[in-house]
């Protein structure tokens, strides 16, 4: 079986690198890769989102199976336009891929469904948004009978008090695909007024020209990734991804900091349930609209008192998520998704995992995920051997004349598994040390949590 995989970061490297495992696969092409893709496959120089040049590709390497790894090809159409040559390829199509370019469109079919998820009012106009906000949200409370707060000044005159703390932060999103950055919890009224207004003013380009204000949910994040043929669901198992920038979850949201698997938050009896209450139904609905979905279908959820509730869907495996997650997978990931891409996971056996969890740690540029500089040279990657246990996957990097450089923000994942997870975590972060360029830095908590969680639920 020869393959292609499209895109250029971590998910990508991890995809090539556990297809390359398979006793099926002869070749692994990755289009446009990366200097870890080049050498685990065959990098091909076009873009990820050039369609018409990916598929005459696909066509003239007679390529028996192609996964598009990021969601801006998978928006664009890429999957109708494999279809519609002939290829097999696993991912939503256009229409379906609305599940994750819109999240307005997430919210009406997670509505339809009866998925649980956060309360939200839309807006496509910064001056209704931005009255919504005075007049919605003042006082700390995000319900629809608060009025603003007036506060009086030395001179004994009224008047609103815009950056007072809420005591419950709302949500502010862009609409559209924003890289993982279209989304800020918000504290106050200016700080959200300040965030909506960036949207419309093309923080965001089209992205942000409609905008979802919702409830903050609150709980611990889990990850769920399902893998959908249209009718049948296969869940991986669950993972628990780190968006904030700093240690304790503090500082602007990112693409994703670290990622461990599995994860206590999400128990084999949730597992069932978030099955039953958000996988099943998006299928069921999806495929009433005519729009039957194929591909990954990734939960992005919100464990509460009340039960798990969606804050947003993907679809495409995540990044950082798949790293950890494909490391423990046993089952032969080239025969899985092919199933998947032809319609015939009700025949696949249940998926076998490694029991020893993993831990990816993501190693950024300096200034990420703000401005950054490219083109640093990498130093110590191959200080320790990859292996099946421990591998440093490529995001963000290069290959220039036999060096490696940096060329994006998220730059490496470096991933291992242990015994323990706090030994995974040892594992992953004894790897981290050894790599180093100017103004290289990570998270040194990620999979903490876990440890939390695990010491408050034994005390």
């Amino acid at each position: 079986m020869k393959v292609l995989v499209i895109g250029q970061g971590g998910r990508e490297h991890a995809l090539v690198w556990k297809l390359k495992q398979s006793p099926k696969v002869t070749e692994v092409f990755c289009a446009p890769g990366n200097a870890g893709t080049a050498l685990d496959a065959k990098n091909v120089d076009i873009s990820e989102t050039d369609i018409p040049a990916l598929v005459k590709f696909a066509q003239n390497e007679k390529i028996d199976l192609t996964i598009p790894g990021p969601e801006a090809p998978l928006v664009a159409g890429v999957v109708d336009a494999f279809r519609a040559a002939g290829l097999a390829v696993f991912g939503p199509s256009k229409d379906a891929a609305r599940l994750e370019g819109s999240k307005l469109f997430a919210k009406q079919i997670m509505k339809a469904a009866k998925v649980p998820t956060a309360d939200f009012a839309t807006f496509d106009n910064v001056k209704a948004a931005r009255e919504y906000l005075v007049e919605r949200c003042a006082g700390g409370r995000f319900a629809s009978n608060t009025r603003p707060i007036n506060v009086s000044t030395s001179s004994g005159e009224l008047q609103r008090k815009t950056n007072l703390e809420w005591e419950q932060p709302i949500v502010v999103k862009a609409d559209g695909l924003a890289a993982g950055k279209g989304v800020k919890v918000c504290h106050s009224e200016e700080e959200a007024v300040e965030f909506v207004e960036s949207c419309f003013a093309d923080a965001f380009g089209d992205a942000g020209h409609r905008v979802i204000i919702e409830e903050c949910l609150i709980g611990q994040e889990a990850s769920i990734l399902a893998i959908v043929d249209g009718k049948t669901i296969i869940p991986l198992e669950a993972s628990q991804d780190h968006k904030a920038a700093f240690d304790g979850d503090t500082g602007p949201n990112t693409g994703g900091m670290g990622a461990y698997c599995p994860t206590p938050v999400v128990p084999p009896e949730m597992m069932d349930e978030i099955t039953q209450s958000v996988l099943i139904p998006i299928v069921h609905e999806m495929k009433r609209r005519g729009t039957p979905f194929t591909g990954v279908l990734y939960a992005g959820l919100m464990v509460t008192r009340q039960g798990p509730k969606v804050l947003e869907f993907n679809v495409r495996f995540g990044d950082p998520e798949t790293q950890p997650v494909l490391m423990r997978l046993q089952t032969d990931v080239a025969e899985l998704l092919y199933a998947a891409a032809t319609g015939k996971l009700r025949e696949f056996e249940e998926l076998q995992w490694d029991p020893r969890p993993a831990v990816c740690v993501v190693m950024a540029a300096d200034g990420y995920p703000g401005k950054y500089e490219k083109h640093l040279p990498i130093r110590g990657l191959k200080a320790v051997e990859d292996s099946i246990d421990s591998k440093v996957f490529h995001a963000g990097t290069l290959l220039q004349n036999n060096v490696v450089l940096t060329n994006g923000g998220r730059v490496l994942g470096v991933t291992a598994m242990g015994e323990t997870l706090d030994q995974a975590k040892l594992n992953a972060y004894g790897r981290v040390k050894t790599i180093r360029w100017q103004g290289a830095w990570c998270r040194k908590d990620i999979s903490d949590k876990a440890r939390a969680l695990l010491e408050s639920e034994n005390s």
